[in-house]
Parts: structure tokens; C-alpha cells; sequence
């Protein structure tokens, strides 16, 4: 989440106008993240997201997300519904966005989860895979493998060298392995994406809401698990790795809709290329984010360290 397109209260005023949510009492700029603008809003009635869609979210994705969201709350998993006007529209526009109300959701995104919140995440990841067995919608993953090394050119030689030492080199490499890994055969359905531990309310040890699904697309089922555990599973620099996470997580997720044997013995290459692609995105972000942004730019040597671990410990996965 972030803040790209400043609105202000009379807009966001006459913006709600539009729903039967009552009237404005706050609104405030959330900073964190880096894909929308996103603005927490407090009315008479209730607390919701408003959210602005920028530059990285096709408009023509938008039914997709909302049809995701609704079908995941039918099936009761904690996620937020869009809100609809009185017309029942959900899509709207606003300072020349596309735009969505969306409920407010109790809860805080942990910074240093336990192994019980791990293990709470990891059955809600699986909980969710179950209930989206029978949605039928598909979306193409914007961030899959074969978009990676188009990310590593557009963020070039001398950029990527200058977050870190001879990191072009190391993403050559990786990607060229990747290549010749990269799992094309396993289980393939809707899956998040994008599962960090900021997308994740929580209260005590209980997940209260799943949240910000615009990665959400259709892709290896694992690949899910994957980017969740290189999210989770380390510190946030990605220096030190924590087991006891990482054993939480896995199980959790099992408890809920176990991976396969031919899904697990593929995880050290998934996790590579979930190190890899969030790599990418990060130095790509940290080379072209405005400076006057009100947003937060991420480290993008954080999951370089991730990277180098799981290159040597291939055998994270292994119960």
C-alpha cells in the first residue's frame, strides 16, 4: 500500500457520497508498500480502504480480483469484499483512478511473527487454495518466470551494481538456472502471490484477514508456498533464517491442503525464484521510485540474502 495520487477530504467527501457508509470523520494516507494509493477512511458507520489504482493494475484485472474476493468470502475465508455503491457498482473512479471502497478488516501485520502465527498463516494460505479449487476465473501472472529477465534489462548492468556488488552477474546466473529448472508440470491454480507478513492481519495467533490480492493470478499452485516462506521464514534484512518458522508454516499449510511429493521436492527452485523475482521488483522500484512519493522503499538486498541461502541449503524443504 502507498500513497501516488493525493486526494483530498472534500473529494474522498463527496466520493462516499456515492455508498450508503455514512460520512466522513478521517482519512489518512497509508505509506507502506508500493503498488496503489490507499487512503485508511473512518466514516459515521464503519472503517474501510479506499484504494487507487496506479500504474502497475490493469483495469480490465479489476473484475477478476472482485469476483476472487467475493467468491473466497462466500467460502468464509477472511478476506475484504469490495464495497458496492447503491447503484451496485464496485468500480469506481476518482481523481482519474479507477477506485474501490473495501471493507476494513480487524487486525495488525506482524513484524516478527512466532511460529504460531507461522503456523496460522500457513493454514490460512491452505485454506484459501482449497476454497479457490472451484473458481473458474483465470488471470495471467504479470510477475511470472518469463517476464524476470525483460525486469533485470529494464533495471540494467549499472543499476543493479549499484544496489550491490557484481549483482548483475548474480542475476545472470540465476536466471539462467532458472531456465533450465523451473518446474512447468506441477498443480496450477488461483493463488495470492505476494503472501508477506504485511498482507496478513492477525490477532494474537489467530489470521483475521488475507489482504491486497493484485499479484493474485493463476500460477503453480507451490509457487504460493514458496514466495510465503521466503516472506516469512527470515529476518527482514534475509541475514538470518529461522527454522522453527519455517517447520510452523509448512505444517500449518499441510494441516489445511497438503502439497503433493512432486510439489515439495520443487520447492527449493520455486523459493529460488520467489528470491529472485521480489529481487527484481525491489531494485527495479528503488531505481525509478519518485522521490517525492509517500511511499517506502524496500531493500532489495534483502532477498538477494534469501537468494544465496536457498542456492545453499537446497534441502530446506525436506520434513
Amino acid at each position: 500500500m502507498a500513497v501516488y495520487t493525493k486526494v483530498s477530504a472534500e473529494e474522498i467527501e463527496t466520493f462516499l457520497g456515492r455508498f450508503d457508509v455514512g460520512t466522513l470523520v478521517s482519512a489518512k494516507g497509508i505509506a507502506e508498500g508500493v503498488e496503489n494509493s490507499n487512503y485508511l477512511i473512518e466514516t459515521t458507520q464503519d472503517r474501510f480502504i479506499l484504494t487507487l489504482y496506479e500504474k502497475r493494475v490493469d483495469p480490465d484485472d479489476l473484475p477478476f480480483f472482485i469476483a476472487m474476493l467475493d467468491h473466497l468470502a462466500e467460502k468464509k475465508q477472511p478476506v475484504p469484499p469490495m464495497i458496492a455503491d447503491r447503484t451496485g457498482t464496485k468500480i469506481q473512479n476518482l481523481c482519474g483512478r479507477h477506485a474501490c471502497l473495501i471493507k476494513f478488516l480487524p487486525g495488525i501485520s506482524v513484524t516478527m511473527p512466532t511460529a504460531a502465527q507461522a503456523r496460522a498463516t500457513g493454514q490460512a494460505l491452505g485454506g484459501m487454495h482449497d476454497a479457490l479449487q472451484d473458481f473458474n476465473m483465470q488471470r495471467a501472472n504479470s510477475m511470472d518466470h518469463d517476464t524476470w529477465r525483460e525486469l533485470a534489462a529494464d533495471c540494467g548492468p549499472g543499476g543493479l551494481n549499484e544496489i550491490a556488488p557484481d549483482l548483475n552477474d548474480i542475476v545472470v546466473a540465476e536466471l539462467d538456472y532458472l531456465d533450465a529448472h523451473w518446474p512447468v508440470t506441477l498443480p496450477q491454480s488461483v493463488i495470492h502471490a505476494d503472501l508477506f507478513p504485511d498482507n496478513v492481519l492477525m490477532l494474537d495467533d489467530a489470521v483475521t484477514g488475507l489482504i491486497d490480492f493484485y499479484f493474485s493470478c493463476t500460477d503453480v499452485r507451490a509457487h504460493d508456498v514458496a514466495v510465503t516462506h521466503a516472506a516469512w521464514c527470515f529476518s527482514e534484512d534475509g541475514e538470518q533464517f529461522d527454522e522453527a518458522i519455517s517447520a510452523a508454516l509448512l505444517e500449518g499449510y499441510s494441516d489445511a491442503f497438503d502439497l503433493s511429493a512432486e510439489e515439495r521436492a520443487a520447492l527449493p527452485v520455486l523459493a529460488r525464484g520467489a528470491s529472485l523475482r521480489f529481487l527484481l521488483t525491489r531494485a527495479y522500484d528503488w531505481i525509478n521510485t519518485p522521490a517525492d512519493a509517500l511511499v517506502t522503499r524496500k531493500d532489495p538486498t534483502a532477498f538477494l540474502n534469501r537468494l544465496k541461502y536457498y542456492q545453499a541449503n537446497p534441502g530446506v524443504f525436506v520434513a
